[in-house]
């Protein structure tokens, strides 16, 4: 299909004089149409659409600025190009204040008026095409990666590597790569899978030293440091924030912050938050804490919040690893509480070690589930990573965060898991005290098919607690769902493409840890 002809209006009243501009333009594929003085131009922008205004400023009659000023009110997003013999500072700040999308001083070559179309009108199919041409090329070493990565660094370096494909795609609108981009991923994630299936036990042996930095560390290894070099720590902690949640907010942050450090660490399992976090803030794994501080442990099939008790056990882990720093705690369920820790930032900031949780994009996955505008809103992950972008900047919490940066400060920006938007269901058959998340299930007497499963039989050798002695976990991977066959395609419907976690997939598992500085 011949791409359409880009329509560009020339306005000068000496026009006659660039007629080699106009056919050097014409040569290159432009549609040139010209007007004389202020006036025709406005008339020939009411009657035709045009991509572009090549507008002199000092022209009789209508002035360049009375005559952009028009234009502006028919169409206020047509790029307008003003060109000038004047270089007085006071003309260049109105045309700019006026939203030119340009200006170029007289004389003008005729490279620089293509130079020009090309930044305005062109950049985006340029980019989209460079970009996809990009990722065609990278198509196939990429792949090659994902086959041989054999340890826990190279799947974050995969990882990292699709994440940023998936932004580079998605902001240069090309929707021609997003099935390629999938299947990727989709093929990352099983060869993901079969890896974890193979290593993730063994990295709770005491004697096994190559293994990555997981939940129950986290603290340990990148903040208590800092800490203990006499810097004060304001940790957040933003439930279920994904690495490309972070890349989309990272551009929101970079004025006030340099970054320090950023960092990927796995997750433990399951990738819930029961078990996640719980393993932050206690430095333990979860058995461990039930052994410990049965107290503060309630497990899937017991009543009552999962995660009550972080501050508590975060206290405990400070006083075995002698941090005597102090400690300022807040769980965040209602955002407009940022404006109170905001107002309040100085005084709280009197602690050396602010930890603040937010759970907002954890209950976006689940409003999303459960509210049929949300699923609307939210029918992808780059949709799903839109709408979070667009609550971090209008929320009281980048406002807080800016307050922050006038404090020297360090920042820590992380999290206990992420999520994968889930497509795939399998079977699974348990009974009434089967745990209900739909990446995992914890029971007794479970029944599926192995191959599609990552099964832990040994709970202990995950460090897991068992409700009886027969206890097992089995995980999903990828991008399935555990369906009990009873009412199989109801329950199929209302769960597919919602984002779950819980389960085996580089999404819930290689999360993010930022360090950040104000600048």
């Amino acid at each position: 299909m011949e791409q359409k002809k880009i329509k560009i209006l020339w306005v000068d009243d000496e026009i006659d004089l660039l007629k080699p501009h106009i056919l050097f333009l014409e040569q290159k594929g432009y549609e040139l149409q010209t007007a004389t003085n202020g006036s025709d131009a406005v008339t020939l922008v009411q009657n035709q659409d045009f991509d572009m205004v090549f507008l002199d400023e000092n022209m009789p009659g209508l002035s360049g600025m009375h005559t952009l000023a028009k234009i502006k009110a028919i169409y206020p997003f047509l790029p307008i190009i003003m060109i000038t013999k004047n270089e007085e500072e006071n003309i260049m700040d109105e045309a700019i204040g006026s939203k030119i999308s340009d200006y170029l001083i007289k004389p003008v070559n005729p490279n620089q008026i293509l130079l020009t179309i090309k930044k305005h009108i062109d950049k985006e199919r340029l980019i989209t095409e460079k970009t996809t041409i990009a990722y065609q090329s990278e198509f196939r070493k990429l792949a090659n990666e994902i086959n041989e990565s054999m340890s826990f660094n190279d799947w974050v370096n995969v990882y990292k590597k699709l994440t940023y494909w998936e932004l580079e795609l998605s902001e240069a609108n090309d929707n021609t790569m997003d099935d390629v981009l999938k299947m990727q991923y989709d093929e990352a994630n099983i060869s993901f899978a079969k890896f974890i299936k193979r290593n993730y036990t063994s990295w709770f042996e005491t004697t096994n030293s190559d293994k990555p930095l997981t939940s129950q560390n986290l603290l340990k290894e990148k903040v208590f440091p800092i800490l203990k070099n006499g810097e004060k720590v304001f940790f957040l902690l933003m439930d279920n924030l994904r690495f490309d949640h972070w890349k989309s907010i990272e551009p929101l942050l970079s004025q006030y912050y340099n970054i320090v450090e950023e960092d990927l660490y796995y997750s433990i399992l399951p990738t819930a938050t029961q078990y996640s976090r719980n393993s932050i803030f206690s430095g333990l794994m979860p058995s461990e804490i039930n052994k410990l501080y049965p107290q503060l442990w309630k497990n899937d099939d017991e009543e009552g919040g999962k995660n009550l008790y972080e501050e508590e056990m975060l206290q405990a882990l400070m006083k075995r690893y002698n941090v005597k720093n102090s400690l300022h705690f807040e769980k965040v369920t209602d955002i407009k509480f940022c404006n109170r820790i905001s107002n309040n930032l100085n005084s709280i900031l009197n602690n050396q070690f602010v930890v603040v949780i937010i759970n907002f994009v954890d209950a976006l996955s689940h409003a999303r589930t459960d509210q049929k505008m949300m699923r609307e809103l939210a029918n992808s992950t780059s949709a799903y990573r839109a709408i979070t972008k667009s609550w971090f900047s209008f929320s009281p919490l980048i406002d807080l965060l800016k307050n922050l940066a006038k404090h020297k400060v360090n920042l820590i920006i992380s999290t206990d898991h992420g999520s994968v938007q889930v497509s795939n269901p399998v079977k699974i058959v348990g009974d009434r005290d089967t745990s209900t998340n739909l990446r995992y299930k914890l029971g007794k007497n479970l029944t599926y098919n192995e191959k599609e499963v990552f099964e832990i039989l040994n709970p202990s050798e995950a460090y897991l607690p068992k409700i009886n002695i027969s206890s097992t976990y089995a995980f999903a991977t990828a991008n399935d769902f555990f369906a009990y066959p009873n009412n199989f395609n109801h329950y199929v419907k209302y769960y597919k493409d919602t984002f779950q976690h819980g389960g085996v997939s580089l999404q819930e598992m290689i999360i993010p840890v930022i360090c950040l500085k104000p600048r």
